[in-house]
């Protein structure tokens, strides 16, 4: 089976009066039809615009550097800004954390819905508004032949969040990308998206790449992880062997920083030390996680490691063999 998504190699730069920040540095990975893929980072590693690069949506000054991504096949960043206008929305939709600040205030659920039904389908407004009911309804909103007239102030915010996926369904689209849909939730309604975004992939056989600070949600939805940090991907494999053999530190430290429910009080949440690099400073030839690590070893100042295979289907960047490391942790410990 051919991969859906394909990203090669992809950087995106962002020019400013302190330097070029290096916000997406050459990251590769695929993404196969009807599979989920999560892209994982602390926020400003580079993942929400390595998804709005994939679109060209990288917002100004900022810039693809250099890359490819290929869309069953075809390269999205050779497009015109036209021809890849019609790719949004109708093969590749979008979903953002704050659907307030995505809808549109002053217009209709009903407008907000039909129009991307009339633009991509060529369908007439009666067609268009019944497609528009039976996706509020696919989504679970109640009483959606009512409340499809509303305006989004109307609407909670996780009512909210499912009016924005089921903007994201209109088209039938074959890869959706959610960023951080979730966020600004709590944690009864988070699962409950969750969840339906789960039914709809497997229902509708549609990819999705879930994008989130937040193993736990990629846990249950996601079939494979990219782990981000300064622009790179440092580790990847299936979410099951990220989660039982994690095999860089970055991914460690985060997987050490998550509460779990069977956990004494007494025991302590072990934070990442320090803080995120100057991404105007990366790209040179030391590890960027390297003043961050908890195994550094000499070679990490003066060689950024590459993502190579340390398993099947599985993938990180580093020197130092971090489950051996972990290991001896647990048995000294």
């Amino acid at each position: 089976m051919e991969p859906l998504l394909e990203v090669k190699g992809l950087r995106t730069e962002f020019p400013t009066r302190e330097g070029v920040v290096h916000a997406v540095n050459g990251i590769s990975y695929t993404v196969m039809p009807g599979e989920a893929v999560g892209i994982v980072g602390e926020s400003g590693c580079g993942k929400s615009i390595s998804a709005l690069s994939i679109i060209n949506l990288v917002p100004k000054p900022g810039r693809i550097a250099a890359g490819e991504v290929l869309f069953e096949g075809k390269n999205l960043l050779t497009y015109t800004d036209e021809e890849i206008r019609k790719v949004r929305g109708n093969d590749i939709a979008i979903i953002f954390q704050d659907a307030m600040t995505s809808l549109n205030p002053v217009l209709t659920v009903l407008t907000q819905l039909t129009e991307p039904l009339v633009l991509h389908m060529g369908m007439d407004m009666a067609g268009a508004e019944r497609r528009a009911v039976e996706i509020m309804e696919m989504v679970e909103i109640p009483f959606a032949r009512t409340r499809i007239r509303d305006y989004p102030h109307n609407f909670s915010g996780g009512m909210r969040q499912r009016v924005m996926i089921a903007m994201a369904l209109t088209c039938d689209p074959k890869l959706v990308i959610c960023d951080e849909p979730t966020t600004a939730l709590d944690v009864t309604i988070q699962a409950q998206i969750l969840d339906l975004l789960n039914r709809l992939r497997q229902d509708l056989a549609m990819a999705v790449i879930m994008i989130t600070h937040d193993l736990g949600i990629v846990a249950g939805l996601c079939d494979r992880i990219n782990v981000m940090y300064a622009g790179y991907i440092v580790e990847k494999a299936t979410t099951e062997a990220l989660f039982a053999n994690p095999r860089h530190p970055y991914t460690l430290g985060l997987l050490r920083s998550i509460p779990r429910i069977n956990q004494s009080r007494r025991v302590k949440l072990i934070p990442i030390d320090g803080f995120p690099p100057d991404l105007t400073q990366v790209g040179g030839a030391s590890c960027p996680f390297q003043p961050r690590c908890v195994y550094p070893v000499e070679r990490c100042e003066a060689e950024n490691p590459p993502l190579d295979p340390v398993e099947e289907d599985h993938w990180a960047a580093c020197w130092v063999d971090v489950y051996a490391e972990a290991g001896k942790e647990r048995v000294n410990g």
